[in-house]
Parts: C-alpha cells; sequence; structure tokens
C-alpha cells in the first residue's frame, strides 16, 4: 500500500498537519503565545511616518512573482505581503499620507483596492482611496520593474515598503529606490534575491519573516496557528538531526532504518 522509503515521511506529514490543526484551533480561542516584534515592522512606522512628514506618496508592492497568486509557490508570499499590505494602509490612513501600489498582473486588482479600501474605512478615512492608488503597470516581469523604477523617481516617493515574491525585480527595484533617496524596507522568501535587498535596503525581513510578519500584523487564527505549528515542526526536525548523529556515531543502525522506511 506504500512506497518503500515514504512510510515515515508520511507519518512525520500527519503529525505535521496534526500539529497545525492544534494550534490553529488554539489561535482561535486566543491561548496561543503572541509572535515576537519583528524590527522590519517597527521601520514600516518609521517609513509611513517619514513619508507623511515630507508629504510624499509611500509606495508598496509585493514583487512580480510569475502568475501571481495562481502559482502554489508563489502564492504564499503574495498572501504574506498583502497580510502587510492592509496594515501599511492603516497606518497610511492614521497620517493622511498618500500610498501608491504597484502591481504585475491585472487579477490582483480587485484583491489590492479591497484591501487598502477595507483598512482606510476602518481607520474612519475611506475618503483617501484615489482612483491612481493601485496601478497596474505590466505582466511582463523586466518592463514591471521599469515602470516601479520610473514611477520611485517620477513621483518623488518618500518610503518603499517591498515585500513578497520577488525575483530580478529586486535589484531594480531597491537600487532605483536608493537613487530616490526612499527608505526602503523588503522582505521576500525567495534566498537568491535577498542579498540585494540586504545590501542596498534599510530593513530587510529575511525568509520566514515575511510569514511571521504577515501574521503578526493581521491576526488571523490560522496564520498565527500555523507559524506556532511550523515553529514545533522545525524542532522536531533539529532533535531528529541531533538523534541521527548521536546514533550514527554510537554506531546504532535503528534510526537510520527507521528514516528509510
Amino acid at each position: 500500500m506504500f512506497a518503500s522509503g515514504r512510510i515515515f515521511q508520511l507519518f512525520m506529514l500527519l503529525v505535521l498537519c496534526a500539529t497545525f490543526m492544534f494550534f490553529i484551533q488554539r489561535a482561535k480561542k486566543g491561548r496561543v503565545s503572541s509572535i515576537r516584534r519583528l524590527a522590519g515592522l517597527d521601520a514600516i512606522e518609521e517609513a509611513v511616518g517619514r513619508a507623511t512628514e515630507m508629504g510624499r506618496p509611500v509606495h508598496f508592492s509585493t514583487g512580480f512573482g510569475h502568475y501571481g497568486l495562481t502559482n502554489p509557490s508563489y502564492a504564499s508570499q503574495h498572501l504574506a505581503g498583502l497580510s502587510v499590505l492592509g496594515y501599511v494602509s492603516e497606518l497610511v490612513a492614521e497620517r493622511k499620507a498618500t500610498l501608491i501600489a504597484s502591481i504585475a498582473h491585472p487579477e490582483m486588482i480587485p484583491l489590492y483596492e479591497d484591501i487598502i479600501k477595507q483598512a482606510y474605512i476602518r481607520r474612519g478615512a475611506p475618503e483617501l482611496f484615489k482612483p491612481d492608488t493601485v496601478r497596474f503597470l505590466s505582466s511582463y516581469q523586466l518592463a514591471f520593474a521599469a515602470g516601479v523604477m520610473g514611477l520611485l523617481l517620477k513621483e518623488k516617493v518618500a518610503s518603499s515598503v517591498i515585500i513578497g515574491t520577488f525575483m530580478a525585480e529586486s535589484l531594480l527595484f531597491s537600487e532605483a529606490g536608493a537613487v530616490a533617496g526612499c527608505l526602503q524596507v523588503a522582505g521576500t522568501a525567495n534566498v537568491s534575491q535577498l542579498p540585494f535587498f540586504a545590501g542596498i535596503c534599510d530593513y530587510t525581513l529575511i525568509g520566514e519573516d515575511i510569514y511571521a510578519a504577515g501574521a503578526y500584523v493581521s491576526k488571523d487564527p490560522v496564520l498565527v496557528g500555523s507559524i506556532a505549528g511550523q515553529d514545533v515542526g522545525k524542532i522536531l526536525a533539529m532533535l531528529l538531526i541531533v538523534l541521527a548523529v548521536a546514533f550514527a556515531s554510537l554506531r546504532i543502525g535503528f534510526l537510520t532504518q527507521l528514516l528509510r522506511t
């Protein structure tokens, strides 16, 4: 019934799924420990405050990310970025600043607009939403990057928050932001693009920090519970590594055989 070498993997998958469900249910009842504050989130408040004082816009983007939300490998990063978008929109509404959100996929226009509008309504400033708040630039990656670069310079953007799925456009975004004098807060789980953000941007959310940030600002029980479940999964993985090394050093083959089942 089961393929050889996959039984233990199936067992661990079931354990992790059960762990996720357990913590999600606890989160729905308000019984999960709070997520630690990330420095990047404080930087977002600083970025919006800076834009307000300068009377210039805040730019936000979740990046290009091939096929938008239709590709599972990139959708999770987009969704984490969208959670942060809601948070940024609320800060912008509180301070009566201006927000410009750039997108590369037209199907995401209603989603962006709804997130921003709802954030403005929650803060009692629905009139701040303008027709050009959400800007579709291009479905082609480099054309989209060129559009954002021009936007940062033309609109004299004071702060840029770029969190989500980024590919080759990461260096172009961040370099143009630096030339424009923006305070930049960036984040992605795409490891190959992190060096560009870390080297150029003022603050960087590294890897899984973007998921923690999305859960922190949204307070969504599913996201918060998932983060707690992931932490448990990491602890289990580290314990298995330590046990495997110890058993191998003692020449005990039990764990090795178990992992191969």
